[in-house]
């Protein structure tokens, strides 16, 4: 039975390929990321600039200022740098000006060194100190808007505008006198202010640049096997609304290092399955012709081929069996050993339909006697076995239920004579019945378990069949 794990396991594989071929092409995955999606996203993004933007050091400020009494002191401040910035109310949203994000009443920590120096007009000495101060940021704004656009293939992602705002600064210096401390305040306040959005700025200006690198370097072509690849690009530009932001993808198979002829293909996006009321952070859509792109690649590379010389009764695989169903077999051969040479004799149809997918595989099996040392081809038959399977999603596995719709055979030749076909299309669709589905949805009530992504996995995942398509809707949640 280990051809039918491998074709359950390729099947459901297709299901939830998730993939990114010109923009004359078209695409045969849409990938929806909602407002719920985006935020998700976007906290993710938020946390790793938190971390990835400290330390960030910030350049020396000088000046000299008028003290009362003392006169001209020249202040210097050193070694200023960022050591944490902290954000706790952020918003994205997203709209025809592209993808807006602000983030409101964020904080940052900072540590300084500072040293004065001032000259007596009384006495020609100069008198200095130094020390060290943290501080405090607190109210800051930070907003940005992004454009996202296919450029051959990729996603080009652009910053159209950024800006930070610091609201309030408060100071702890260490060491001086009480005297520097307000110069320090009043004359540096706004420059320090100044120097922290100019660097957080700069800093969020190289961050979009690295990660619009990052979009561009995504191979355009992923390997699933060493025979078929899949299309990883992207179709027309991103769809920005105010609901969500929708990516659509090429998504076909194709034999390694060969080029998808997608106008072969033609779909067109049903109707919004009953998922979207479910309020998940993605939705996948995926057309019926990905999984038919993946069977043409299969069988052209002559994969769907499998040599059956074991099954759960042995005796069925020995003429002894076959004497009265097939006397000339027994008579010619007895008790020799059988083996079942199958073969997908043209692609399999596949058709997504009202929460099924529906599957006629038309097949050859040529029946071979073992006879002494010999392999000896007795006899074809074409058979055709229709079959719907029913998916589900349970506890982040994948699971499903598969029904058999109809079975049909037919002699293509013999070397044993006239073959009685209803009675071998009998005990063949006995053992369909009885062992083959039986064994196929045993697998299938065990699941698939979806493996999860970069420490992040489904969570409430729904899939939906109607109309040539196949709807998966999930949320997504920390491993």
């Amino acid at each position: 039975m280990a051809y039918a794990n491998n074709f359950i396991a390729l099947l459901f594989l297709l299901i939830f390929s998730r993939t990114f071929v010109q923009s004359d092409e078209e695409g045969h995955i849409k990938l929806e990321i909602s407002n719920k999606g985006l935020d998700f996203l976007k906290n993710l993004l938020i946390k790793e600039a938190e971390s990835s933007f400290v330390p960030l050091e910030l350049p020396k400020i000088e000046k000299s200022v008028k003290i009362p009494i003392i006169g001209k002191v020249k202040i210097v401040l050193s070694n200023i740098t960022i050591e944490r910035i902290r954000v706790t109310n952020s918003t994205v949203k997203t709209g025809d000006t592209g993808i807006v994000i602000a983030v409101s009443g964020a904080s940052a920590n900072l540590s300084m060194k500072w040293k004065y120096s001032y000259s007596i007009w009384l006495l020609p000495v100069s008198i200095s100190d130094e020390g060290s101060a943290t501080v405090k940021v607190e109210g800051m704004e930070i907003g940005l808007t992004l454009s996202m656009k296919t450029l051959q293939g990729s996603l080009k992602l652009s910053l159209l505008e950024s800006g930070c705002y610091v609201k309030a600064i408060s100071i702890d210096l260490y060491g001086g006198a009480s005297w520097l401390y307000k110069g320090l305040v009043n004359a540096f306040k706004g420059k320090i202010s100044s120097a922290v959005e100019d660097a957080v700025s700069k800093k969020i200006e190289d961050g979009i640049i690295n990660l619009d690198s990052l979009l561009e370097s995504l191979p355009k072509e992923v390997p699933i096997t060493d025979i078929a690849a899949l299309n990883v690009t992207f179709i027309d530009d991103p769809e920005l609304t105010e609901s969500s932001l929708d990516l659509e993808i090429n998504g076909l198979f194709s034999a390694k290092n060969e080029v998808v002829v997608s106008n072969q293909y033609h779909r067109m996006l049903g109707t919004s399955s009953s998922c979207q009321s479910a309020n998940r952070m993605v939705r996948i859509s995926m057309h019926e012709d990905v999984l038919k792109s993946a069977s043409s690649v299969y069988f052209e590379a002559g994969k769907m081929h499998w040599i059956v010389d074991k099954v759960p009764d042995q005796s069925l695989l020995n003429t002894a069996e076959w004497r009265f169903i097939v006397p000339r077999l027994y008579k010619l051969y007895p008790n020799d050993d059988i083996i079942l040479n199958i073969s997908v004799s043209s692609p399999p149809i596949i058709k997504i339909g009202n929460q099924q997918i529906h599957s006629t595989i038309p097949l050859d099996m040529v029946i071979d006697v073992l006879d002494a040392d010999k392999v000896i081809p007795v006899a074809c038959i074409s058979m055709s076995i229709s079959a719907s399977i029913y998916a589900d999603i349970s506890q982040n596995g994948l699971t499903g239920i598969v029904k058999l719709n109809d079975f049909s055979v037919s002699l293509q030749w013999s070397k044993i004579g006239d073959l009685h076909m209803h009675l071998i299309k009998a005990v063949m669709s006995t053992t369909l019945k009885t062992l083959i589905v039986p064994y196929i949805n045993l697998q299938l009530w065990k699941g698939f378990h979806l493996p999860s992504f970069h420490g992040y996995k489904l969570q409430n995942a729904q899939i939906f069949c109607t109309d040539s398509w196949i709807f998966i809707c999930s949320d997504l949640v920390s491993t």
